[in-house]
């Protein structure tokens, strides 16, 4: 296997969104881009085939403002992904991530995802195939990996370094580790998320023993303060669920790290209009897009009543931007009733 020419450096990227299928799609992105003006977006994981043979329009769909954000795929083969990848960097994408952590059976079934933590020789091979590939391009892009520590009851340190050494030997400096094993047989893919322990720590060793490697620490981030106390160890936290059931921490954690005006809730939702407005006129239903919106006043009062006048009114024919102001009406006369 050779070594491609090494690639430009890595961007600095301290925050970042998760790649979540079903959730992190282009118009969830849009609106974490609009909460978080600094925070490197990722989508949905695409497998490589139906990169190349599939509906690229539809699973490639990416709005302008969102960038920098990158195509997570999923496959085991070096040469699909090499093209994958091609095609993700021709369309825009800022980085091409590997999905070496999903834990759900359809991915076992196709040996790709957390399977290939026991694999590091593919990795490698698919990684290298992958940098190649992009690295004729114009703008070449960063070919990234998203790992777990291991699978099953591997708990050796050693194993993950040796993963990861294979992997930056083929030319790849970031990981982003989801700080927990994966268990192949036994728990389901919520459960892969929350019962496995978390162990920081080997992140944290791996950025020591690699300071040149980009490290991101992912998994049971869950508040501005959990996130920030990584910045000591690693270059960055990616949050998860914790970004799509409170997305407003996204943006308390952009201005709190980089910088500007804290908005209110209101002015960044009424700040999403126009996008909207625009989807809507395309005929995109608006039910697609308020999905994301739910959690925007997570923790606070008057919120219940706004996920309930967006859930309720947003699947009807013809709903349009009267029914969030309508959700924002309801909120705001909790708030006021209360205080």
């Amino acid at each position: 296997m050779s070594v491609p020419s090494p690639l430009p450096p890595l961007p600095t990227i301290a925050l970042s969104v998760a790649p979540m299928m079903d959730w992190t799609d282009s118009h969830c992105r849009v609106f974490h881009r609009l909460l978080a003006p600094h925070a490197r977006l990722y989508t949905e994981m695409v497998h490589a085939n139906a990169v190349i043979h599939g509906d690229r329009d539809r699973l490639l769909a990416m709005d302008p403002v969102e960038h920098p954000v990158a195509l997570q795929l999923g496959g085991s083969e070096p040469q699909p992904l090499a093209q994958a990848a091609r095609i993700g960097a021709e369309r825009g994408f800022d980085e091409i991530n590997l999905n070496c952590g999903c834990p759900s059976d359809r991915v076992q079934a196709g040996r790709f995802g957390a399977c290939l933590m026991r694999e590091p020789g593919l990795v490698a091979e698919s990684v290298a195939a992958m940098i190649e590939a992009v690295s004729t391009l114009e703008t070449p892009v960063p070919v990234t990996v998203k790992c777990r520590l291991g699978v099953d009851d591997d708990h050796r340190y050693e194993v993950f370094r040796d993963f990861v050494e294979q992997v930056a030997a083929a030319g790849c400096r970031m990981f982003v580790v989801h700080a927990r094993n994966a268990w192949l047989k036994g728990l389901s893919p919520k459960e892969n998320r929350e019962v496995p322990p978390l162990r920081y720590d080997w992140a944290y060793a791996l950025k020591r023993e690699r300071p040149e490697l980009a490290v991101i620490v992912n998994g049971g981030i869950a508040t501005q303060e959990e996130a920030t106390a990584h910045l000591e160890h690693a270059d960055g936290a990616m949050l998860g669920r914790a970004a799509y059931h409170d997305p407003y921490l996204l943006h308390r954690l952009d201005v709190a790290w980089f910088g500007g005006e804290l908005r209110s809730r209101g002015a960044l939702l009424r700040a999403l209009r126009p996008y909207v407005e625009g989807q809507l006129a395309r005929g995109v239903f608006l039910k697609h897009i308020t999905r994301h919106l739910l959690g925007l006043f997570h923790g606070e009062r008057g919120g219940r009543a706004f996920r309930q006048v967006l859930s309720e009114g947003a699947h009807r024919p013809g709903a349009d931007w009267s029914l969030v102001e309508a959700a924002l009406a309801a909120t705001e006369h909790k708030e006021q009733a209360a205080a």
